[in-house]
């Protein structure tokens, strides 16, 4: 049986599946389709792996395919397009429902589209990666890059369901696996010091794909990924510190060129730097900021900005972010392993310290 969590947000609540095999069921997907039209988005890597399986899980069902090209360069308004060119095409009404079937751009892409299409259609997660399964799948968050700036188009829009079968991270590559546990690492970085303790004493595991390790982190990262969502969906608060991280990471991948990074090394540097401007600012200590290092290290995901970006460079990149209210740009910072907090009030000249 799969391990079950529910995102509590009143009427629109939805379950999270998590377990080993789940997207060749159909019981997983018939409680959440919405009429009898089903549109699955995915990309020509996921595919040709994975697409007929859920065809056929869907037996009953019209069901209709489109099939992007694979990477963060093609999350564009431009590819995105064509899932409307699809959904018209097939004359999809607005009881349709769209399964994303892969990682984070198809899953955003897609999600994206069902908050667009007629103005707001039905939609199911299915995240074939593990920083899909962890973080971008859950949460309603979706949206498209622009040259400017990452995920600066979209939408929240909450799925019907997530169906997390951790048996398709046996055919994700292993810089994409340790690229997922950024992610992973996040949580117990922002909320969890003790989760942090277990990624610490079992990341040979989770390297190596042992399937208990990677469902308890799956799990656990669920768990307070749905607590803070359920706290604060649509951003006006705690749920900021989820992107701890992450704003250094998009100036990260927007200076490098979209796909030259991928979203979790630009995290997990992200976090580094975090680290090392909250011990300026004299909260954490440089045993911790060692730590945070030493983990991000041990999993695979560098520690360091690109050496060919600079300070100057890096914080007109941050400059056009999500969380700059007001003029004012606000990061998630750590006073403490296991608690972060959302602030503009630190020294902007010990942030370029940083960043050099």
């Amino acid at each position: 049986m799969p391990k079950i969590l529910t995102v509590d947000l009143g009427t629109r609540e939805y379950p999270i599946y998590i377990g080993s095999g789940l997207l060749t069921k159909s019981e997983f997907y018939r409680d959440h389709i919405a009429g009898s039209q089903v549109m699955i988005v995915t990309n020509d890597t996921v595919g040709p792996l994975y697409l007929d399986a859920v065809k056929a899980a869907l037996a009953g069902y019209q069901v209709r395919e489109v099939v992007l090209p694979d990477g963060e360069v093609y999350k564009t308004l431009e590819v995105w397009s064509r899932i409307f060119d699809a959904l018209l095409t097939e004359r999809f009404a607005r009881d349709a429902t769209i399964i994303a079937l892969g990682g984070g751009v198809v899953g955003d892409m897609a999600g994206f589209a069902a908050a667009c299409y007629q103005r707001g259609i039905a939609f199911i997660q299915v995240p074939t990666t593990l920083l899909a399964q962890v973080d971008s799948s859950v949460g309603g968050k979706t949206g498209v890059n622009h040259p400017a700036g990452k995920n600066m188009i979209g939408a929240f829009h909450q799925p019907r369901a997530v169906i997390a079968d951790t048996q398709t991270l046996e055919t994700l590559p292993q810089r994409e696996l340790s690229a997922g546990l950024a992610e992973v690492l996040k949580y117990g970085f922002i909320r969890d010091v003790a989760f942090l303790d277990w990624l610490e004493s079992h990341m040979a595991e989770l390297l190596g794909r042992d399937a208990a390790a990677l469902a308890h982190a799956i799990g656990r990262s669920c768990e307070i990924k749905a607590q803070i969502v359920a706290e604060d969906e649509f951003e006006s608060g705690q749920r900021a510190l989820l992107n701890l991280g992450h704003t250094f990471g998009h100036a990260i991948e927007t200076g490098a060129g979209y796909g030259n990074w991928l979203h979790g090394e630009a995290v997990g540097a992200g976090i580094c730097l975090a680290a090392d401007l909250s011990r300026r600012i004299g909260w954490l200590p440089e045993a911790d900021v060692e730590r945070t290092r030493h983990l991000i290290a041990c999993a695979g995901i560098p520690t360091e900005r690109p050496a060919d970006l600079n300070a100057d460079q890096l914080l007109e990149f941050m400059a056009v972010d999500k969380k700059v209210i007001g003029g004012q740009l606000r990061l998630v910072l750590m006073r403490r392993l296991g608690e972060a907090l959302v602030t503009n009030e630190f020294d902007h000249n010990l942030l370029r310290e940083t960043l050099s």
